[in-house]
């Protein structure tokens, strides 16, 4: 045992010594007072515990454990080290809505009219007005704790795609990854978002309906609903799920159910149905640009070109919608034969055509396909490069929003192009995808044949 104690030495010395320096950096905040600061340290410490606790639940042992830590630690200090920026989002919105929460009895307050988000987030709004630590970091360690389910998620979502595969390090890889991946951590603890949320929930709920659990994967789904709009990228998976055999249409009956779940608190509080349900109507026509810094298909249109931009956002609705359909097609086609690898190489090619192809579409809208390329990759090698390309673009575009500057621009012909390396990085993603799932339908067809 004093031998193999030895090999795990580095690891977990290295993350305990992260996990102390985060204790440290948020002992020195700059908003609050030091009581706030060692609140919000406890705080860091206890999800970096839950971390390994939601490990040891998922059965590993103490050396998984103890390697564990470094990553955990590593993903700890990185994120206290954000937690004093402070975004244009926070200023213009997230402050704003807490402040009315405070001035307006907190629960009792969500019966008004505040903010663009659905119920579900208003309530943790209304719950941390009652609270005296700054806001700011209270929101930011919302989206931190979601982080760590979010891991947990790509950590079951890998183990279901590789469970053939005894041993194997790819869930635990998955789990340190997405951790750790750059865009989760700006999303949540640098920028103050909480795509964190409906990202876990979709994550989750995919990995259940791989494993056969249909009821429990739509209520997931339906609860990402109920967060985010953003969960209907990879929603129609379960309509491919259900055409293929894998789900049955009563189970799809969870989703609606576990959405109006969500949303019964804030109907009990007085906040009238037309209020809850118009939110998404609401944020579908809050921009009228054809693309908010997301790496989609419009930046190949040239920078200030006068177009019909109504015809083109049309265009782009219409072939999403194509997308799709062709998609559920395909699980039509291969009903009762549709596999997991195929089913998971589906869920990419939505997480990244959608939102490519839709006009409107933020630079934070492709989180989902972050986090499905990044599982797919964990599960399979040679799925890693679709996985950087997808990340890197997104990481990209994130950088264009936070430094309000444009990374690269590309000039052809008197033409420019302001983020048409992203956009390509993300077509060539998407390329990958597509061939990767003809690919695994091909590979059925023939063993169809055999």
């Amino acid at each position: 045992m004093g031998e193999g104690w030895k090999k795990y030495l580095p690891p977990v010395c290295a993350g305990l010594g992260l996990a102390l320096a985060a204790v440290w950096a948020c002992l020195g905040l700059e908003q609050g007072t030091p009581a706030d600061g060692v609140c919000v340290a406890g705080v860091m410490v206890l999800l970096g515990l839950g971390a390994l606790a939601l490990l040891r639940l998922e059965g590993y042992g103490r050396d998984a454990l103890e390697v564990m830590l470094l990553p955990i630690g590593a993903a700890m200090l990185v994120r206290a080290l954000c937690l004093d920026y402070v975004s244009l989002d926070y200023t213009q919105f997230l402050s704003e809505w807490y402040d009315y929460f405070k001035a307006n009895g907190g629960f009792a307050a969500i019966a008004g009219s505040v903010g663009d988000y659905n119920a579900p987030y208003l309530y943790f709004m209304a719950a941390i007005s009652y609270l005296d630590v700054p806001d700011l970091y209270l929101i930011k360690l919302f989206s931190i704790l979601w982080d760590v389910g979010l891991a947990w998620g790509c950590l079951r979502l890998v183990r279901s795609l590789t469970r053939e595969r005894q041993g194997s390090a790819a869930p635990l890889i998955a789990f340190g990854a997405a951790l750790l991946l750059p865009t989760a951590v700006l999303n949540g603890a640098y920028w103050g978002q909480c795509d964190a949320i409906y990202g876990a929930l979709c994550v989750h709920a995919a990995a259940l309906a791989l494993e056969g659990k249909g009821p429990a994967s739509t209520a997931l789904m339906g609860a990402a609903f109920a967060f985010k709009l953003q969960s209907i990228f990879v929603l129609p998976l379960w309509g491919v799920l259900w055409l293929a055999g894998r789900v049955r249409f009563r189970e799809l009956w969870a989703f609606p159910l576990a959405y109006l779940a969500m949303i019964a608190p804030a109907l009990a509080l007085g906040k009238p149905l037309g209020d809850i349900v118009g939110v998404y109507f609401k944020q579908m026509g809050e921009y009228s640009r054809l693309t908010l810094n997301a790496p989609s298909v419009y930046q190949f249109i040239p920078y200030k070109m006068e177009l019909d931009e109504n015809l083109a956002s049309r265009l782009g609705i219409l072939a999403a919608g194509a997308l799709v359909l062709a998609l559920l097609a395909l699980g039509l086609r291969l009903r009762g034969r549709l596999d997991r690898e195929t089913a998971m190489a589906a869920a990419v090619v939505l997480c990244v055509g959608v939102p490519f192809l839709l006009p409107h579409m933020h630079e934070r809208y492709f989180f989902l396909a972050d986090m499905f390329t990044l599982c797919w990759a964990c599960a399979d090698r040679r799925r890693a490069p679709a996985a950087a390309l997808v990340c890197g673009s997104s990481l990209a575009s994130y950088c264009v929003y936070l430094r309000l500057k444009y990374n690269c621009v590309v000039r052809l012909g008197g033409a420019s192009f302001v983020m048409g390396l992203e956009a390509l990085a993300m077509l060539a993603a998407l390329a990958l995808a597509l061939w990767a799932l003809a690919g695994q339908v091909r590979k059925m067809t023939e063993e169809g044949r055999a």
